[in-house]
């Protein structure tokens, strides 16, 4: 990419997105697109087929998507799969339609199967049935791959397909009922600590282990990859390293400093018991992450006591 490129990111006020457009402005790059979902309406085709008619991108970031904790996957079932399949569906056939030069599609590790071997290799998909509780999403993320190497195979595009692991880190979702593992446990300890809770519950046993990537890593992986990476299929981007949940709620415990107890909900589901990436094709091109848990952990942290 020539640093007056111009770049569209999909979802640049997600955490994803926003960690890849703060690495883009620090790289130097001073042509990049964006859209809030108030002026573009990711699922309206119509929308979606004026706008890259209109600003004609030459690389796209698809970071936009409907995203959510296990709660959220399960309640809103419909929406997952609907909305994702709109959104990816109408950026990748009017990037075609428009000639960009490449584009990244962002997936998750959540599309391969729930009791594929660990570590997660990219050879795993379509192995094996999916997790039931987070299977809309994963569907509508795999369509998203094979649309891609589609558009390779039919048309020629230079559209790759990336996966990575649990996500967390600046701009994160705390909601309550809505986010993922990691940010629903800095929320829970912050207000334990915060109203003098004696107690903080878990679901579940504590005993599924789960990868933990931060976000700005993730942006570091994705511009590595769109400079160097030009093939069909998936690549995994993660740590290559897991921690059991019980482990990591008293690692977030610690950090945000709740000096009460800790009590797992055994009559909750907790999920896939492990979702580790192989990371070994990632490394193979040069790539690994720098920022480990625990100061993860704690940039998060200040991060979120920021917003309140």
């Amino acid at each position: 990419m020539d640093k007056n490129s111009k770049i569209y990111i999909a979802g640049h006020r997600g955490m994803v997105g926003s960690a890849i457009y703060r690495k883009l402005q620090k790289e130097g790059y001073t042509n990049i697109i964006t859209r809030t979902s108030a002026e573009l309406d990711l699922r309206d085709q119509k929308q979606v087929t004026d706008f890259f008619a209109a600003e004609k991108p030459d690389y796209v970031f698809l970071a936009a998507a409907k995203v959510g904790g296990i709660v959220a996957n399960n309640t809103y079932r419909a929406e997952f799969l609907y909305d994702n399949l709109q959104i990816q569906n109408n950026i990748i056939h009017n990037a075609h339609l428009n000639g960009v030069t490449k584009l990244m599609f962002l997936g998750s590790s959540c599309i391969y199967p729930k009791m594929a071997p660990q570590p997660l290799e990219e050879d795993y998909l379509l192995t094996g049935p999916l997790e039931p509780t987070n299977e809309p999403y994963a569907i509508a993320k795999i369509a998203g791959i094979k649309m891609c190497d589609a558009y390779r195979d039919q048309y020629g595009c230079n559209y790759i397909s990336v996966m990575p692991t649990n996500l967390y880190g600046y701009n994160d979702n705390y909601h309550p009922q809505n986010s993922h593992v990691l940010p629903a446990l800095i929320r829970r300890f912050h207000e334990a600590k915060e109203s003098g809770a004696a107690t903080v519950t878990i679901w579940g046993t504590g005993s599924p282990k789960r990868e933990f990537l931060f976000a700005d890593d993730l942006a570091e992986a994705c511009y590595y990859l769109m400079e160097h990476y030009n093939e069909p299929g998936l690549v995994n981007i993660g740590t290559g390293e897991d921690i059991a949940i019980k482990d990591l709620a008293y690692l977030v415990k610690d950090i945000v400093g709740f000096e009460g107890d800790i009590d797992f909900d055994t009559t909750k589901p907790d999920g896939t018991p492990r979702k580790l990436m192989d990371v070994g094709k990632l490394h193979g091109y040069g790539w690994k992450h720098t920022i480990e848990l625990p100061e993860g952990i704690k940039l998060a942290y200040e991060d979120f006591k920021s917003k309140l």
